[in-house]
């Protein structure tokens, strides 16, 4: 396990541990990796139970088997292997097929999601189901019975795209149900966040930042080879005018939205709402022709800023914001590397943000829009974010049941 967290967001964490260093010369220095006693102090911290996954390979790259680490909140650690050589399947096309049947199609717009009928619903829990079978079902006993006990998954690889709060047990309950769920690249990261949120809660920020709709950039399109405009999101207007008038707050939407002002505001925000185009491949030069770390955010153009917020210019930013929502298009999402997903959220964490909520798909305007408010609802109560966040799941699923309108959303990083 030492060697499993070692190889995890290792320079993020250094990063990150140094911006906070520079802040505050108490906190103890991360270069170092773990070893056992510290992660099972961290468990016992967090009051929570980890699950870190390992997928150990062949040379000839075939997946050989599945490690899983459990670290409970008592700080004890077990281990379990799970054999996938015999898998008919390779585990990353299983995912893969969780994610379409579910209605998660890549580019696909997904504001206008149809009810799927008895075949493509039969496909989409056998599934679900399957991963279950994987991923949980071996440390099923392990994870605890009370919903309200936070389980902290820790994917790799492919696993980092999972939806877990869709996956379905044999008696047809999905994980979310069972369990509140939150994921972290590392073990360390988690212990990192922690400590930014609370130097963070010490120092607080005082602007709340919401952004809905801006007037979008244009971006080259590789498939036709055409620069166009990105479409325009009345829904996500919608959201954004929804929640600032919880915090008693104008929104920026439309031209308001600029790069330039969403930046500024973003250095001294406590919660940075963002309700627009997530664009995954930017910064891929055959996906975008432009050569920079995956990921943007479409903001308003102005002056000699094109309105894409790059994961680069993220990376660079120094922000006090204990929460960023990007309520966006595939922000989970980006190139997956040793470390974990490089892109948005990534780059988020490294601009010293303990706790993010993402999307792992193109998500639809309606159930979004209400899954928002009611997370807002939540956490105005002085809720746990990512208790806030089941709760507002649960609300969402009984009112919109297909889980493309609420499984895509997770929170990485502190749960406070």
């Amino acid at each position: 396990m030492e060697i499993s967290e070692k190889g995890r967001a290792r320079s993020l964490a250094e990063s990150i541990s140094e911006q906070l260093n520079n802040d505050q010369q108490s906190l103890i220095p991360t270069n170092d990796p773990l070893n056992i006693e510290q992660i099972r102090q961290i468990a016992q911290t967090q009051n929570a139970t980890f699950v870190q996954y390992s997928i150990i390979r062949y040379q000839d790259d075939d997946i050989a088997s599945l490690y899983i680490w459990i670290v409970q909140p008592t700080g004890e650690v077990i281990f379990k292997e799970v054999n996938l050589s015999s898998l008919n399947t390779p585990l990353s096309e299983i995912v893969d097929k969780s994610r379409i049947d579910i209605g998660a199609r890549g580019r696909t717009p997904a504001t206008v999601v149809n009810v799927p009928g008895p075949e493509q619903l039969a496909k989409q829990t056998a599934n679900l189901r399957q991963l279950h079978d994987l991923l949980i079902q071996p440390i099923a006993d392990l994870l605890p019975t009370d919903p309200s006990e936070k389980v902290v998954f820790m994917p790799q690889g492919e696993l980092y795209l999972v939806p877990f709060p869709a996956l379905i047990d044999e008696q047809n309950q999905y994980l979310i149900e069972k369990h509140t769920i939150l994921t972290s690249p590392s073990i360390q990261l988690l212990d990192i966040a922690r400590k930014s949120h609370t130097e963070k809660r010490n120092n607080p920020a005082s602007e709340v930042l919401i952004v809905g709709n801006p007037t979008m950039p244009e971006v080259w399109h590789p498939e036709t080879d055409e620069v166009r405009q990105l479409s325009a999101l009345k829904g996500a207007e919608d959201e954004a005018f929804a929640i600032a008038e919880k915090f008693q707050v104008d929104p920026l939407v439309r031209n308001e939205a600029t790069e330039t002002i969403i930046t500024q505001k973003m250095q001294n925000a406590r919660l940075i709402h963002l309700a627009t185009h997530g664009l995954l491949e930017y910064g891929i030069p055959e996906e975008s022709g432009v050569l920079d770390a995956p990921g943007a955010i479409a903001l308003a153009p102005s002056g000699n800023a094109d309105g894409l917020l790059t994961s680069v210019e993220i990376y660079n930013m120094k922000l006090n914001a204990e929460l960023v929502v990007l309520s966006a298009c595939d922000t989970g999402r980006g190139k997956i590397a040793g470390e974990g997903v490089i892109g948005l959220s990534r780059a988020f964490l490294q601009a010293g943000v303990p706790s993010l909520i993402v999307s792992l798909w193109k998500v639809p305007d309606d159930s979004t829009q209400f899954l928002m408010t009611k997370f807002y609802e939540y956490w105005t109560e002085d809720t746990d974010k990512v208790v806030a966040l089941r709760q507002a799941i649960l609300e969402t699923k009984e009112k919109y049941p297909e889980p493309i309108n609420w499984a895509a959303f997770t929170l990485v990083g502190e749960a406070q």
